[in-house]
């Protein structure tokens, strides 16, 4: 099935089924308490880390995490929790 009619249906089916966009499509759910603690689910993987910088691979994108004394608390097959001053979060389209 050609790439756009699969995005169509998937759509399709989150609006019939009313179920959330982040499950039917593979999408990740960050969910960030103030500046202290990020929570990323259904990541592809931890690209690079360091108390400053934290890379993150998503699907189709990478999510960067930049701030002070940032440590990776937990790290799941598809959940990952840092915490730390966290100064900036980046969303970057491949």
């Amino acid at each position: 099935m050609p790439k756009k009619w699969r995005q169509h249906l998937e759509r399709w089916m989150t609006r019939q089924m009313e179920l959330p966009q982040d499950v039917t499509m593979d999408l990740a759910r960050i969910t960030m308490v103030g500046h202290i603690h990020i929570y990323i689910e259904n990541h592809k993987g931890l690209l690079a880390f360091s108390d400053k910088e934290i890379r993150i691979l998503l699907k189709h994108n990478q999510l960067i995490i930049r701030g002070e004394d940032l440590v990776i608390k937990a790290i799941l097959p598809e959940e990952i929790i840092v915490e730390g001053k966290i100064d900036q979060v980046l969303y970057i389209d491949q």
